[in-house]
């Protein structure tokens, strides 16, 4: 009967063991969560203007003529004079491009006979990294006017300028917009008589660029937002 009261008791003594264990695991789990439940999410911008490092400028024209084969000749001749344009302006001939002509035999659309029956719309596109004298030439297009090329608004293909440097500048606007979402934690923890710990989570934004204004769309606004999730300590 000893014995048995001797087992029942260490029984008894190693159940409540591990009840208390299983309680301070439980207490501990317990603090450990609420201690996760301590963050703050913030998110730090990161912006730079910056210059356009490649222009992508289209010049359309149209010429008419009375038989395909004087249209031939005065599509050359415009072509020439609008080369001849761009490489006294600085444009090697490697950054110009002549596009296909688009030709349309206006007898077929009208009833009533146009002076000349043939007429072609084509396209010169300058790709270049010279922006500035891109900006330059389009103010004295009227040279070409006045050379007898008949130029057209481009709609469909407008100026682009474009930033394709972005990699280069990646890395230092990632630890500003980081730095800018610690600053905005610690603003919180001293608001909220906490402190920042350590970084729980973070997502990196996608990088925008964009013009910095409709009338200056050689300057580029580039812009990201990293969301960081900081815990907070007392």
């Amino acid at each position: 009967m000893t014995q048995g009261r001797v087992a029942a008791g260490i029984l008894g003594a190693f159940v409540a063991v591990g009840l208390a264990a299983a309680g301070w695991f439980v207490a501990d789990a317990a603090r450990a969560l609420r201690a996760g439940d301590r963050v703050v999410e913030v998110k730090g911008l990161a912006e730079r203007e910056v210059a356009a490092d490649l222009a992508l400028w289209s010049l359309a024209y149209t010429t008419t003529a009375d038989d395909l084969e004087g249209l031939h000749r005065a599509l050359d001749q415009d072509a020439e004079a609008i080369a001849t344009f761009l490489t006294e302006r600085g444009f090697t001939s490697g950054e110009i491009t002549r596009g296909p002509p688009n030709i349309t035999d206006r007898d077929a659309f009208s009833s009533n006979n146009a002076d000349q029956r043939y007429q072609a719309q084509a396209v010169a596109l300058v790709r270049t990294d010279k922006v500035d004298a891109v900006k330059a030439a389009q103010q004295e297009t009227n040279a070409l006017v006045a050379a007898g090329v008949t130029l057209n608004r481009n709609y469909e293909y407008p100026t682009e300028y474009l930033f394709t440097r972005l990699n280069e500048i990646k890395p230092d606007m990632i630890a500003e917009a980081t730095k800018s979402a610690r600053e905005a934690a610690e603003q919180f923890a001293e608001d909220s008589g906490s402190e920042v710990g350590g970084i729980r989570r973070a997502r990196q934004g996608y990088f925008s660029i964009e013009d910095r204004d409709r009338l200056s769309p050689q300057v580029k606004r580039v812009r990201v937002v990293t969301t960081v999730e900081y815990f907070l300590t007392d």
